[in-house]
């Protein structure tokens, strides 16, 4: 199947697409060496693409924690806001987005009944069943 990086597998960066990402992630800070930024982000593209469980994610990628790890924190430092940012400005200067801005204004107005006003004769007591949401911590 070839090394890692010479053949681009299914759900995973291509050269063109690492590189235009690349300069923009953020270097270590810490003493020891990471894993592979390549690695990871094709295992966190793979996760998003695939709509996988970070459990599921196959372990070429690094383990499920590193992952999760690594996602959370360009998550909330805003590294893939900048990505974002960067490859659109890129894109726009070269022409290639069309912007299209739509607005609705539109009003709609319910009937008091249906806000939940309660009815005549119809019991107050409405039983609701409440799912536990995944713990994104759990994978």
């Amino acid at each position: 199947m070839g090394d890692h990086f010479g053949m681009v597998r299914r759900h995973e960066l291509t050269d063109v697409e690492w590189e235009a990402l690349s300069g923009l992630l953020p270097r270590s800070s810490w003493g020891r060496p990471r894993l592979d930024d390549r690695r990871v982000l094709n295992g966190i593209v793979w996760k998003l693409r695939t709509g996988s469980a970070w459990r599921d994610v196959p372990e070429r990628y690094g383990s499920c924690r590193t992952l999760y790890t690594r996602f959370r924190r360009w998550a909330l430092d805003g590294t893939f806001t900048r990505m974002l940012t960067a490859v659109q400005a890129e894109k726009d200067a070269a022409g290639d987005i069309d912007w299209l801005v739509s607005v609705d204004s539109t009003v709609a107005r319910a009937h008091q009944h249906a806000a939940g006003a309660r009815k005549k004769g119809r019991s107050r007591g409405t039983k609701y069943v409440i799912t536990p949401s995944d713990d994104p911590e759990a994978d």
